[in-house]
């Protein structure tokens, strides 16, 4: 197998009229696509025909590219954008797109995130929250731990009034193996401080799923 153990990685190269975004370690991809090439082998498959040529060098990046979470800090993404602000009201961000991959089969799940705070003297660049939620979604993840996670960050770098975090997703590992069922939807919340009120939770739940129609 001919691999390039020079390759540079590309960050945000423009090519052929679009922006291509890799983030691989190039030292790595070459012990790891030896063991997908072996994989390959075990499978029934020929790794040296045409099709397949290259495919465990192209997976070798693409995992490292779909767990690039493990080399950011979300906690200082949120420091980097911190204001001083007389704001007291819930802060809402939904619909915030949601890629990560269980670890249980290594198959994705996916869907949306909805993530409030009630700035408490601090707000944070609207932009940073779902650079939060991408930081650990790009790790090999169950979901309840990704939405813990996310709050957990937020309400310890922000010391805010209260966090909330939803998450609905779609998981591969149920839809295509084991109990294959394709229209299942998990959902999961974490709530801290005035969230834990009812009628501050409702109020969020209702922003959610609220329509600007």
């Amino acid at each position: 197998m001919n691999i390039n153990h020079n390759e540079a990685p590309l960050d945000d190269e423009q090519l052929d009229g679009y922006v291509k975004i890799d983030r691989y370690n190039a030292d790595k991809v070459g012990s790891i696509a030896g063991h997908y090439e072996d994989i390959l082998s075990q499978l029934g498959e020929n790794p040296k025909r045409q099709g397949l040529l290259k495919t465990p060098e192209r997976v070798a990046k693409a995992l490292q590219y779909l767990t690039h979470g493990y080399d950011i800090n979300p906690a200082a993404i949120l420091k980097s954008a911190m204001f001083e602000e007389d704001y007291s009201q819930m802060v809402v961000v939904k619909d915030i797109e949601v890629y990560s991959m269980c670890e249980h089969h290594l198959l994705p799940f996916f869907g949306k995130a909805h993530v409030a705070y009630i700035p408490k003297g601090h707000i944070v660049g609207l932009s940073k929250i779902p650079r939060v939620v991408d930081a650990f979604a790009r790790r090999l993840q169950v979901q309840e731990r990704l939405t813990n996670e996310i709050r957990d960050c937020i309400q310890e770098t922000l010391n805010p009034a209260g966090v909330a975090v939803v998450i609905e997703c779609k998981h591969l590992c149920m839809a295509m193996r084991g109990i294959q069922k394709q229209n299942s939807v998990t959902t999961t919340s974490a709530f801290t401080g005035e969230f834990a009120h009812e009628r501050t939770r409702a109020e969020f739940l209702r922003l959610i799923t609220a329509s600007l129609d």
